[in-house]
């Protein structure tokens, strides 16, 4: 393994799409979602281990995290978990990750990864990786993984890659954000788009430079104490700075205003795992298109229907199609699929009639 490779999984989102399994006090990162025995934080981890050794892997999350972080991977010490103490958005927490790597090895090579994808293919997404991070480390480059686009799907965001390529690495010619359906279906047919997976390869150098350029109050911010990182002092100075810089995306900071974006189109069985009809779409079905993680869910009349249940309780559905039923004991959400990103604004309504008890 290269010494140089680091791995940064960004781990401090809330899942809300994934309502009412993921609670704010344990999001889905933390959860056993695909019902596998690990957590998604746990096989995202387990994934990296095969790019670089145990010490190079670095976890972004919100400080209130912490302790779950380490309860889900101990080998994880705590110069390894770089704790935010405000959600401000992709951008600052990848301008954190970069400086306090820069302060341990100036030559670093970084990925940085969600924490909560599906991965089918590893050797295929390991291997990628690693074309990934050689191009990097001979270039001055931001590189992004790019997903093959199977359906013309809205709700992820596409890239326009040129047809030139350098083994196998596209320059970029444009990011654009979740389209309508008509937009995407021309995306997807002219086969000179991808989707946009939020997987991210760069000398912590050029990420360093790409920010000065680009977004260079949210570095400025985080530079004036550069000389903290990697002490005791670093999550004080953290913690009064971090919550003063711009919340905004590493797309809408960098990767939109930088000339040196490529990509690489991947195939390696890639799901983002963003909503209940994904975690649908990957799961086991029976012959109607029903899926559970339960063997006391009996399906009647129903189809393309999706039920979670807790252990050792019993549930019959009739005449349901295409719903999302989960039952998480003291909260049952029973939801079309058809409006399923309605979930996120509804948890906002329960929250102002019943507090946080439910969120």
């Amino acid at each position: 393994m290269n010494k140089n490779n680091y791995v940064a999984i960004m781990a401090g989102g809330i899942g809300s799409r994934f309502w009412p399994a993921s609670r704010v006090n344990r999001p889905k990162q933390f959860l056993d979602i695909m019902g596998t025995g690990k957590s998604l934080i746990q096989q995202t981890a387990d994934r990296f281990l095969n790019l670089c050794p145990k010490e190079n892997i670095f976890i972004v999350t919100n400080a209130i995290y912490k302790d779950l972080v380490k309860e889900h991977l101990p080998y994880i010490t705590d110069n390894q978990i770089l704790c935010e103490p405000s959600r401000n958005n992709t951008a600052p927490c990848v301008a954190y990750t970069a400086l306090k790597l820069a302060s341990l090895n100036p030559d670093a090579n970084l990925v940085v990864a969600p924490s909560d994808h599906i991965i089918l293919k590893e050797d295929a997404f390991i291997k990628a990786l690693e074309k990934g991070l050689e191009f990097t480390a001979a270039n001055d480059a931001l590189l992004t993984l790019g997903i093959s686009p199977t359906r013309p799907d809205t709700g992820y965001g596409y890239i326009k890659y040129a047809g030139d390529h350098q083994d196998g690495v596209h320059k970029v010619e444009r990011f654009t954000e979740k389209p309508d359906f008509d937009t995407a279906k021309t995306f997807v047919t002219s086969g000179q788009y991808l989707w946009n997976a939020g997987i991210f390869l760069w000398r912590v150098k050029s990420l360093i430079s790409a920010f000065e350029e680009n977004a260079p109050e949210i570095m400025e911010i985080l530079a004036a104490g550069k000389e903290f990182y990697n002490t005791d002092q670093e999550q004080d100075f953290i913690n009064k700075a971090y919550p003063t810089t711009p919340s905004i995306s590493i797309d809408y900071a960098i990767m939109e205003k930088a000339k040196n974006v490529y990509t690489i189109p991947s195939e390696f069985g890639w799901s983002d795992l963003g909503t209940w009809a994904s975690l649908h779409a990957e799961s086991d079905k029976d012959e109607t298109d029903n899926s559970t993680n339960s063997e006391n869910a009996l399906f009647f009349d129903s189809k393309n229907t999706m039920v979670r249940l807790p252990k050792n309780k019993l549930a019959v559905i009739s005449g349901m199609e295409d719903y999302i039923i989960v039952d998480e004991d003291d909260v049952l959400l029973i939801f079309p699929k058809s409006k399923e990103q309605e979930i996120k604004k509804i948890t906002g309504l329960i929250k102002e009639k019943k507090g946080d008890k439910y969120i």
